[in-house]
């Protein structure tokens, strides 16, 4: 059963911005110094350097240590009293907390609190669940109405969140592209450009370039595009053709057939969302070096598919930042990949830890019994965990399959039947098994393309078991509690099948053991203003060991709500 609590109204911006910095608190920095407890059916959370203690009720405590809040945050004073503390203030306690621990100060850091803040106000304002679009899919891109739940700046996007409504997924947004005609001799392409050919016609000697409105706007007065346009090479054609609905992603649009991955110079999670130079060719050149891979995966686990990213165009004007700003790059649309007769939902929406959509996992019937939802959960883990493996010990290939990357085909009974896995963004190489293509690469994008062994291998565990598979287990146990340890053991038992098919190798022998598993330190990287790629890990207590889990099953043992 979906908690009472949770089938009405959702949380206010209140308690949703202060219970994810509370997550982020909790992972990277309290968790790991051992200043935390439970008890009394509430977590005890304190800041050590500055000496502050947190407190909040639990709806559920987690295996994983990922527990779910209720209610207020809040702060014990000088005297022993405890009072409600507003997100404003637990932002400023964290502030002080990673300046005493860094040394440095982030005067950004409050403010992208804000703008999350005033971007969840805007997505709850916005959300009408009583208006669906008729398009499931679409649906589930469109209802991560709350953000990353372990990012302190989910929804901070810069700028008047007025503005974004325009475009953000959460609003329901739909809007036609602008467009540019651009001679030939001025454009840079590659790969499969007939996604946007179709978008519209441009006059002879010229090629049509789709540009996000909102891109545009703010590039419309470049110097090199304005002389272009006076010249000619250039020609606005402005707003026109269909319209186009943003995905989770934001800049990745979806047209119903088609989608297009643009540029957009806005810092959304940890990352300015522009499609780097050598992020345009190393989209084409990776889909290329990846064809015998997503072949050889297909073959092996029916109703695994990667959506690949076979082309990309630009402006050419001898401006980096035009090149870059207007750059577009074609992704596969799911009519290619996707078994008829299956409905797509974003496993992020499936996941998510309310039900914000008819997507959300509680509102599957196949999940409704215990027996059912473990029954769906194995099929699950079948799909999702022998392709990911298979491409990083088999093919020294890192796959991103966070949540947000992967699409999930159900059938008419809401069993999971195949699993789409997109965005080459995050899609790395091992040097030792590509040396040779890498190095007929240019070095900007052949470096852009790799990850070392350990690093890619702390990718995939986060991507796959802490930011996917836990908060999709999470998703199950809140509709069944006492199934947890049951849910992990199932894990436990598909890693242990893909360690004999790959050989027993060391990494997954010590995943299997229990070791602590790597979580990506989203508030760190974004306190340190570092980029995605260069994000650091903490080390979480894993609940994978199976002396735990054993005893976890047993009969008194029970991981119900508090």
């Amino acid at each position: 059963m979906i908690p009472p609590s949770l089938t009405g109204a959702v949380l206010s911006a209140d308690q949703a911005v202060a219970h994810t910095l509370l997550n982020c608190l909790l992972r990277e920095v309290s968790g790991p110094e051992h200043q935390t407890a439970v008890t009394g059916g509430r977590l005890l959370l304190r800041l050590p350097r500055s000496g502050v203690l947190l407190s909040i009720a639990l709806r559920r405590v987690c295996l994983i240590g990922s527990h779910r809040f209720t209610g207020p945050v809040t702060a014990q004073s000088g005297d022993g009293s405890w009072a409600e503390l507003p997100w404003p203030a637990l932002a400023e306690r964290i502030h002080r907390e990673l300046e005493l621990r860094t040394g440095v100060c982030n005067e950004e850091f409050l403010d992208q609190v804000a703008a999350s803040h005033a971007g969840v106000s805007a997505a709850l304002a916005a959300h009408d669940p009583q208006r669906p679009s008729g398009d499931p899919y679409l649906d589930s891109e469109q209802s991560l109405l709350l953000g990353h739940r372990f990012h302190p700046t989910p929804k901070a996007r810069g700028g008047d969140p007025a503005d974004w409504q325009r475009y953000a997924p959460e609003a329901r947004a739909r809007f036609r592209l602008h467009h540019l005609a651009v001679r030939r001799e001025r454009v840079r392409q590659a790969g499969t450009t007939a996604p946007l050919d179709r978008q519209g016609p441009a006059p002879d000697g010229y090629l049509p370039l789709p540009v996000h409105p909102w891109q545009y706007a703010m590039l419309a007065g470049h110097p090199a595009l304005r002389a272009a346009l006076r010249g000619g090479e250039v020609l606005d054609l402005g707003p026109r053709g269909g319209e186009f609905a943003p995905t989770a992603s934001v800049r990745t649009l979806y047209d119903g057939r088609d989608f297009l991955k643009f540029s957009l110079n806005v810092r959304i999670t940890n990352c300015l969302r522009k499609n780097a130079e050598y992020e345009l060719a190393g989209a084409v050149a990776l889909t290329r070096l990846l064809e015998p891979v997503a072949a050889d995966l297909a073959t092996r686990f029916p109703g695994t598919a990667l959506l690949r990213e076979p082309g990309y165009r630009t402006l050419d004007l001898g401006s980096r930042e035009l090149a870059e700003g207007f750059g577009v790059i074609v992704r596969d649309g799911l009519a290619g990949h996707l078994t008829p007769g299956l409905t797509p939902l974003l496993a992020a929406a499936v996941a998510d830890e309310y039900p914000l959509s008819e997507a959300q996992l509680g509102r599957l019937p196949a999940t409704a019994r215990p027996q059912t939802a473990l029954a769906w959960w194995q099929r699950y883990l079948r799909l999702l965990v022998p392709p990911v493996l298979a491409a990083y010990f088999d093919h020294g290939v890192v796959l991103e399959p966070h949540l947000q990357n992967v699409v999930l085909g159900l059938d008419g009974r809401g069993l999971p039947r195949q699993v789409l896995f997109r965005d080459l963004e995050g899609t790395k190489l091992l040097p030792g098994h590509h040396a040779a293509a890498l190095a007929a690469l240019p070095e900007a994008v052949a470096r852009a393309l790799v990850y070392q062994p350990s690093r890619g291998w702390d990718r995939v565990v986060y991507c796959l078991i802490v930011n996917h598979l836990a908060e999709m287990l999470a998703a199950l146990a809140d509709r069944h509690p006492t199934l947890e340890p049951r849910l992990w053991a199932a894990v436990r038992a598909v890693l242990a099948q893909r360690a004999a098919a790959h050989g027993d190798p060391p990494q997954l022998r010590a995943l299997i053991a229990g070791v602590p598993l790597p979580a990506k330190a989203n508030l760190l990287t974004r306190w340190a203003r570092k980029a995605d790629r260069d994000a650091d890990y903490v080390r979480i207590p894993s609940p994978l060991a199976s002396e735990l889990l054993s005893v976890l099953a047993a009969p008194h043992w029970s991981t119900a709500p508090c």
